[in-house]
């Protein structure tokens, strides 16, 4: 796909020109119009006194090529609904530890390693489309029924892909931070990858890029990123993400998946503004199933404004804004996505079934009424609790919400 730089500032410059997209006319009206998050009690999760290590983790073979798949061992079989974990781009299953851990109860959890990442074969195709074509045959390989689906980042925009084109998979949805469109590079530490991204073979110079760097130091500048306060990472939890960065340098595809993961990414947001019904917002808008969706305040990769609007643009979503907290609120603040999410599946529980599954084994093509395709800006309103309590909150109807972070 070749881009037109021209145009593309141009048209981020009309749209910095539009009236009530300054700073504080964003911070007045994000919550506008939009359902608030539950956050149950600690006392409904799965809360253990020592650190968990990474789940167990076996290879499936899908359309030929070895998916690796994480297992969370449910503590109530007879009871706990199927449920399947999305990563973001660079990262993997092994970000859900925590999360997953605080959640067996609930959910019998699988999490995956997209193509090219963690330990998953490589794959011909980097898109939105091709990825959530893989989890959806990560879905129907595992013969369990409709999931609840649970994204983060690259992972938010591939479930919303799969909820849009297969609704007969999902019980609900949860977005983590989704990478869907927006237009503002400034808004993203990854917007000064850009012109990487018009080299051609740019996958060799971030090989080289990457040679010349220590797993440990990969890592800290990984989650300096994606953390919004750094000090928060458990130093056994550190160890691992250096683990899990030697991994890249093992095998000799990670910088390829990686840029041509960016680019597509980066090609889907630019054709959300265009003509067509490719957008990732008209595909939003499609979606049909209860969802929760998730944001950081000190997101650093993903414009903190995405958040909310996806809560406005998905019919029936609910919003929670975590203050101080990054792009990974899995990671940096697991109890409080595990109260939500909880708060959800209590709220849907009693109006809600498990959609029956199509007999089709593929995605099937949808057609549904556009959303707007400039993404409506939405800030995130701090309240007195500092970085444990968060804009878009509701108290269960069992007791308060206290929103102390893990």
């Amino acid at each position: 796909m070749t881009i037109d730089w021209t145009e593309y500032r141009n048209f981020w410059a009309r749209r910095r020109a539009e009236p009530g997209t300054d700073a504080d006319s964003v911070g007045r009206k994000h919550t506008d119009g939009v359902k608030r998050a539950i956050l149950v009690d600690e006392g409904s999760l799965h809360l253990r006194t020592d650190l968990v290590p990474p789940w167990p983790g076996r290879f499936v073979r899908i359309d030929g090529s070895r998916t690796y798949v994480r297992d969370t061992p449910t503590t109530a079989p007879r009871t706990a609904e199927p449920a399947l974990y999305v990563h973001g781009l660079g990262g993997s299953s092994q970000n859900w530890t925590d999360v997953a851990g605080m959640l067996d109860h609930r959910l019998a959890a699988e999490a995956i390693d997209l193509p090219g990442f963690g330990r998953s074969d490589p794959a011909d195709r980097y898109t939105v489309d091709a990825f959530a074509h893989r989890v959806v045959r990560c879905i129907e390989d595992s013969d369990r029924g409709a999931v609840h689906l649970i994204g983060n980042s690259l992972g938010g925009a591939i479930a919303v892909k799969v909820a849009a084109v297969r609704p007969d998979l999902i019980r609900t949805l949860t977005l983590i931070s989704p990478a869907l469109p927006f237009l503002d590079p400034r808004r993203s530490a990854q917007g000064r990858l850009l012109p990487l991204l018009a080299i051609p073979r740019a996958d060799r110079l971030a090989q080289r890029r990457l040679a010349t760097m220590l797993p440990e130091v990969l890592a800290q500048q990984v989650l300096d990123a994606c953390f919004g306060d750094p000090a928060r990472i458990h130093p056994q939890r550190f160890v691992e993400a250096v683990e899990e960065a030697q991994l890249r340098y093992d095998v000799p595809w990670y910088a390829d998946a990686y840029v041509r993961t960016l680019r597509g990414l980066v090609g889907s947001f630019l054709r959300a503004y265009l003509p067509g019904s490719s957008s990732l917002w008209r595909t939003a808008a499609r979606v049909n199933r209860p969802t929760l969706v998730i944001g950081g305040q000190m997101d650093r990769l993903v414009d903190v404004r995405i958040v909310p609007h996806t809560a406005r643009v998905i019919r029936d979503a609910r919003l929670l804004m975590l203050p101080d907290v990054g792009h990974v609120a899995q990671m940096e603040a697991p109890e409080l996505v595990a109260r939500a999410i909880v708060g959800m599946l209590d709220e849907v529980s009693t109006q809600h079934h498990a959609p029956r599954i199509a007999k089709s084994g593929t995605a099937r093509a949808a057609t549904g009424r556009a959303a707007d395709g400039a993404a409506q800006r939405g800030g995130a309103a701090r309240t007195s609790g500092g970085r444990t309590a968060g804009a878009g909150i509701r108290k269960p109807a069992s007791g308060p919400a206290t929103g102390r972070a893990a």
